[in-house]
């Protein structure tokens, strides 16, 4: 009896034990329940991340950025052998648990405990996504504690392939992998969809230790590990043993794409569509780098790819000392205003830095001369022979120079446009109005400041100044037979669902007549030809162009602050400026006739244009004008010099007459004399 008791005891306590027990555990996984309530998962975002992307004006991707390391795969391409193998090796009990696996965690607690310290964590495959998105890697219990209640919230909220998604998607697999997309292509060379299941398997393998198991530095590692999940996948039932023994022979083949060929590329063009979506289309950058957009646009990667290579070309630009000499360019094509291809600086390119193709804002120099004198010195009847003075002048406070301080008193338009000459095209400027000249550079897509309506203007002294785009865009009027359109990256933006939220409408102005035009393409060709652009000539093609540049502003200093040349083919309009960011006493150009904008202008067309058909301009060339005019010279100096031989030969013969006459005289009067003493003598 007393046994009996004393086992009754025994059992009620056991009991006691027991009933203790569950309510410890109900009241535990009660609070769990409770506080998981009230836990923040709003940093995780179910949503894949993408790029934008890039189109050229072919309709073909040429680019992508992003403000994420990775590009996420939505789960109905991830293949089933590379879901299973991170599920086997990672979290067989994946789909028998609501976030937090009890018997994997009391077993780590267990080898924990037996170590005396935190040596297993027993995750989850969603505990494992909050700590790589939401919590430190840490092992804490606070820390630990913190992930479960997260984790039971992150079950409540997603489905068990939601976050499988967000899980491959955001796992590091080393080697610089982030995601199952980067990792198929850094390793394999493959898209996600295409990975075998040896190949998966050694994928899911990199997951616990991916610097450790690395195949291309610790194949034999790797391995082992593979054929470890591999196994993991037969006994859980993925594979068949024939899979397992096919996939465990599976030669491991590794193949390093690099990543996305096309993250990052053509950085400047890139640099210059954002600079237009946010300032033309209103999108911020924010959005840009995490919207997904697909942007389409303009650009001609054979002539981008030109147009980099010549920047890398260190020799044609001016040498600095210590500081390097910038630059900024832009091809337009100048029958639709699309910029085929863009580049905005020398040396190590910043992700939206300073873009000196489209944020340059600097004088144009003798390039505006053209539009602001010009053209409109056309319309008004002036013909291409007309002769325009060329002498120092003054226009009150104001008196222009010629930049070699040479003068010939007057000049043909066209010589003077050849030669750049400042006093004529200031002089002309007077003649014909100031106010028709602020009207043409109005027409020309310029909006002029108060301070910039002077007679300067005609030498491209500007207030604020300008970009290579919009000299770019004012030129491709004279290949355009005198209708601009304005210059343009971006043809349409599409978000990620697929609407287009904005696109390019062209709207073309005709700015002045294509007889006009033709008569100022002639003078421009000169230019190149006989005149101050020489070093933009590209062997067997026509081209036309404007030389500019401006002054140091700085007292005592002989040198150049911005050197430009804007010019053209009928197919393609460049302008290109060169210069330093900033200048000062020590820090401006001397140029040289082999570097410069001119020869950074000619190879850049030559290139950008390599397999392009040749096309002439239908216009007169002003050979036949020079030549004439040589002509006329020569007979001018032949009709002078023979005046003044002819006036030398007069002066030497009233000389000698004089002479004569004296001689005469003389004679006359010595005979007299002579006559009578012999008559005295007779």
């Amino acid at each position: 009896m007393m046994g009996f008791l004393k086992n009754l005891k025994k059992w009620h306590v056991l009991q006691i034990i027991l009933l203790t027990g569950l309510i410890l555990i109900l009241l535990f996984f009660g609070a769990l329940h409770y506080f998981s309530k009230g836990a923040d998962i709003s940093g995780l975002k179910n949503e894949l991340p993408q790029p934008t992307v890039f189109y050229d004006a072919g309709g073909n991707i040429a680019s992508k950025v992003s403000a994420n390391k990775n590009e996420g795969v939505p789960i109905k391409e991830v293949p089933n052998s590379m879901i299973n193998a991170v599920i086997a090796i990672e979290d067989h009990r994946f789909y028998r648990h609501n976030g937090v696996d009890v018997i994997g965690t009391s077993r780590a607690l267990v080898r924990d405990i037996k170590a005396g310290a935190m040596v297993e964590g027993g995750s989850t495959i969603t505990q494992q996504l909050i700590k790589n998105t939401l919590l430190t890697s840490q092992k804490t219990v606070t820390r630990k504690m913190q992930e479960v209640f997260l984790a039971l919230a992150v079950e409540r909220e997603y489905s068990k392939q939601e976050i499988l998604q967000m899980y491959v998607n955001q796992i590091y697999f080393g080697n610089g992998a982030w995601g199952i997309k980067q990792a198929a292509s850094k390793y394999f060379g493959k898209d996600v969809q295409d990975l075998s299941i040896g190949e998966s398997a050694l994928l899911a393998g990199l997951i616990k230790a991916p610097s450790a198991l690395n195949p291309y530095h610790h194949m034999n590692k790797a391995i082992d590990r593979r054929n470890i999940v591999l196994l993991q996948m037969k006994n859980h039932g993925y594979i068949s043993t024939a899979e397992y023994e096919g996939a465990r022979r599976e030669k491991v083949v590794l193949n390093d794409k690099g990543g996305d060929p096309f993250r990052g590329k053509f950085p400047y063009y890139v640099d210059g569509v954002l600079y237009e979506a946010i300032n033309k289309y209103g999108l911020s950058q924010d959005e840009l780098l995490t919207g997904g957009y697909q942007i389409y646009t303009e650009l001609d990667p054979v002539m981008q790819a030109a147009m980099e290579k010549t920047y890398q070309n260190d020799a044609l630009f001016p040498k600095g000392a210590d500081r390097l000499v910038q630059s900024g360019g832009v091809l337009v094509d100048p029958k639709t205003g699309g910029v085929r291809a863009l580049v905005g600086g020398r040396g190590d390119h910043t992700f939206m830095g300073y873009n000196r193709a489209v944020q340059l804002k600097t004088q144009p120099g003798s390039s505006f001369k053209p539009l602001a004198v010009y053209v409109p010195a056309l319309e008004e009847g002036w013909q291409l022979t007309d002769m325009l003075k060329d002498e120092q002048m003054k226009y009150g406070n104001y008196q222009p120079k010629n930049h070699n301080s040479q003068y010939e008193g007057e000049v043909p338009m066209y010589e003077a446009v050849m030669e750049s000459k400042n006093t004529s095209a200031v002089w002309l400027l007077n003649e014909i109005g100031l106010g028709k000249g602020v009207n043409s550079v109005e027409r020309f897509g310029f909006q002029l400041a108060k301070e910039d309506k002077n007679l300067a203007m005609a030498l491209g002294g500007l207030h604020k100044g300008i970009a290579p785009i919009d000299m770019a865009e004012a030129f491709s009027v004279f290949p355009n037979n005198g209708v601009r359109i304005e210059a343009h990256a971006i043809t349409k933006i599409v978000d990620r669902d697929g609407k287009i939220i904005s696109e390019w409408k062209a709207k073309k102005e005709r700015v002045t007549t294509k007889a006009v035009t033709d008569n100022m393409t002639t003078m421009l060709l000169g230019v190149v030809e006989h005149g101050t652009g020489k070093a933009a000539q590209i062997p067997g093609r026509e081209t036309a162009g404007k030389t500019g540049s401006t002054q140091v502003p700085i007292k005592g200093v002989n040198g150049v602050k911005d050197q430009w040349f804007v010019g053209f083919t009928p197919q393609l309009v460049g302008a290109i400026w060169v210069g330093y960011d900033k200048t000062d006493a020590t820090h401006f150009l001397t140029p040289t006739s082999d570097a410069g904008a001119a020869a950074v202008f000619r190879e850049t067309m030559k290139e950008a244009l390599a397999n392009t058909p040749v096309e002439k301009f239908e216009v007169p060339h002003v050979g036949e004008l020079i030549e004439k005019r040589e002509q006329e010279k020569l007979y001018e100096n032949f009709q002078k010099n023979f005046d003044n031989e002819i006036h030398k030969w007069e002066e030497k013969w009233n000389k000698q007459k004089e002479k004569w006459e004296k001689k005469r005289k003389d004679k006359g009067k010595g005979n007299g004399k002579g006559n009578g003493k012999g008559k005295d003598k007779d």
